[in-house]
């Protein structure tokens, strides 16, 4: 591919954001889309199959009547926007599908996250590797978006990038790379403060680097914050953890 061919392409590249809020970009430009669409295309962005029809038209007007949820839909298919002549979502008599040339940021997301849960994922531990993951696993789903269908695919995509941080973390200790590993103990942390599990990771990193005083420092922050705010301690898994470096922590 030529520079010329390559660059032109880039231009037309057609993005979906849907991490972070909903964004829709036609190379560099922001392509405006109404409420009823927006819905629409993250709907079936956030569905890897096609989608029956009358199951996305219940879902998105869930008080609706039928044959109007149908209408409903059929109008905000028309006003879907096509940038460059991408038809963002693709439609037969029975289903809808998003057109697989439009690049969706959750789609990568969630491949990056089974990537490091499936395997070792040496790649990460190249610095440059770990500053393009923490964008995409350190943020929710649509987070000012309120209806069922997306509060159940937050939850289930804030579990699945959560135990992905949490493996990075671990990946990135065992390698000796600190710096990173506590950059994705952290991401988690600020993801899910009350998770003991992410916590515990950073004080096993912070141990294994030698910061004794760093490990008792979270150990202790987390403590406090698990009693003011459930009025319970932490298990006995970290208590043992922090005990293995400072005999005398709890």
């Amino acid at each position: 591919m030529t520079g010329a061919t390559a660059s032109a392409r880039q231009k037309s590249f057609v993005r979906l954001f849907l991490i972070r809020g909903f964004e829709l970009r036609h190379g560099d430009e922001v392509v405006a889309v109404s409420p009823c669409s927006q819905r629409l295309v993250a709907f079936v962005a956030l569905h890897d199959r096609a989608i029956h029809r009358r199951h996305a038209s219940g879902a998105l007007w869930l008080d609706a009547p039928e044959e109007r949820a149908s209408a409903s839909l059929r109008s905000a298919l028309w006003r879907t926007p096509a940038p460059g002549g991408c038809s963002l979502v693709q439609a037969s008599t029975t289903h809808l599908w998003l057109n697989p040339e439009v690049h969706v940021d959750f789609r990568v997301s969630v491949a990056r996250a089974l990537s490091a849960l499936n395997s070792d994922w040496p790649g990460v531990q190249r610095t440059d590797d770990l500053q393009r993951q923490l964008p995409l696993l350190g943020d929710d789903l649509l987070p000012d978006w309120h209806e069922d269908w997306v509060l159940i695919e937050r939850e289930r995509f804030r579990q699945l990038r959560l135990h992905a941080l949490e493996r990075i973390s671990e990946s990135l200790t065992d390698a000796g790379l600190y710096s990173q590993a506590l950059q994705a103990g952290l991401a988690a942390v600020a993801a899910e403060p009350l998770r003991e599990s992410s916590h515990r990771q950073l004080v096993r990193t912070h141990i294994r680097e030698g910061n004794i005083s760093e490990a008792l420092r979270e150990y202790q922050a987390y403590a406090r914050m698990l009693a003011e705010e459930l009025g319970v301690a932490p298990t006995a898994a970290m208590n043992e953890l922090i005990r293995g470096a400072v005999p005398n922590a709890c």
